[in-house]
């Protein structure tokens, strides 16, 4: 039995995947323990899994485009997360003694805590945007981003000839992704296993007797980041989807105040139980920002999409999909709701559309899933 430690931050996106991996882990007989915000953890988790609690604290809203985008992740989460979570992680590795940890991208003080207690660790994924280093380009960005990370490094105590950069293990990074979405052959130490598609904890509250059988139905969810930016576009998007007719009915994974003039036969739920609905083929398209993981579980399940970047992976993740023929790309902050309702109509009433996303589907499972993952994780202790 090895004891892994999963690092991850508090973002639905990041956890949902890892969860997976760490369900295969523990049904091979491993003790599997996390750290993190527990009041984001637990509900996503269950009762079930430890979880070794870092504490919890506001950070700024993610606001912003491009590089606006990107110094407001950076500054507003990344780096004050690491901070406040420095000592607690090395409290949690002290008291569990893990074998091996599996660390967020999004959280540099897991990889900072197990390089100063000597123990293995695995970069962990679910976004494109560090897989390429798509800033290196743009020097100034790269040495801005590598000054923040070398501030952490120091802060946390650990020798500056040793320094390597925390997002990349170099031992294994597993990636959520595959050369299908990232159009790249990886490095030998990278492992693009695809979506990890696993049990989630049942919704008993979603409105299941709401789904009306006979239509075609679309999900529409813009991630755990949207935050403000995203009524807007959801507005628009209610008045699109009432554009498309009665026979689509649209199933919403946002509040119900964001929502404005909402169709009596549409659903909206703050969180919708995503995978169930695919699952039981409840779904005939996405709209979504274009997350890794909405794509990938999306694409996983056939399903077309209709994708509205905003910001930092997101982009380039919508470029492939469109790419690929899986989908449709529209611009976030102007679409209006007539060629967005023409965009859902398109992959709704075409097969090629879907037919793409059912080949892009198989080819990112073909990766392995939790299993390839745990297989990587445990060569790796």
């Amino acid at each position: 039995m090895t004891r892994f430690l999963l690092v991850m931050p508090p973002l639905t996106g990041h956890v949902n995947p890892a969860a997976g991996i760490a369900a295969e882990l523990t049904a091979r007989g491993h003790d599997v323990a996390w750290t993190g915000t527990e009041s984001v953890l637990r509900p996503l988790l269950g009762p079930g899994p430890r979880v070794l609690g870092t504490g919890t604290r506001a950070f700024r809203a993610q606001g912003g485009h491009g590089l606006a985008a990107l110094r407001s992740l950076w500054e507003g989460f990344i780096v004050p997360y690491a901070r406040f979570t420095l000592k607690p992680l090395d409290t949690a590795v002290r008291e569990y003694r893990p074998d091996v940890l599996l660390v967020d991208q999004h959280t540099p003080a897991g990889a900072l805590v197990a390089h100063r207690h000597g123990l293995p660790w695995a970069s962990f994924a679910p976004g494109a945007m560090e897989l390429d280093r798509p800033h290196r380009a743009l020097p100034q960005v790269e040495a801005w981003m590598t000054g923040l990370l070398r501030g952490l490094w120091e802060r946390a105590k650990l020798p500056g000839a040793e320094y390597l950069d925390p997002r990349f293990s170099p031992a294994l990074v597993l990636a959520t992704t595959g050369p299908a979405l990232t159009g790249t052959v990886s490095p030998a130490h990278h492992a693009p296993v695809g979506p990890v598609i696993a049990a989630r904890p049942h919704d008993p509250q979603f409105p299941w007797e709401r789904l009306r059988p006979g239509r075609r139905r679309v999900l529409v969810t813009m991630g755990t980041l949207a935050g403000g930016l995203g009524a807007d576009f959801l507005a628009r998007a209610v008045r699109a989807l009432e554009l498309c007719g009665e026979d689509v009915q649209a199933v919403f994974a946002a509040p119900r105040e964001l929502l404005p003039g909402l169709p009596a036969h549409a659903v909206a739920v703050d969180r919708a139980p995503v995978l169930e609905l695919m699952g039981r083929g409840e779904l005939d398209a996405v709209l979504c920002h274009g997350g890794m993981n909405t794509v990938g579980e999306a694409l996983a399940h056939g399903l077309p999409l209709v994708t509205a970047p905003i910001r930092h992976d997101q982009p380039f993740v919508a470029a492939r999909v469109a790419a690929t023929g899986a989908g449709l790309r529209v611009p976030f902050a102007r679409v209006g709701p007539e060629r967005l309702a023409q965009a859902l109509l398109t992959v709704l009433g075409t097969t090629g559309h879907r037919d793409n996303a059912v080949q892009v589907g198989r080819d990112l499972l073909a990766g392995g899933g939790a299993v390839a993952a745990a297989d990587r994780l445990e060569a790796l202790a």
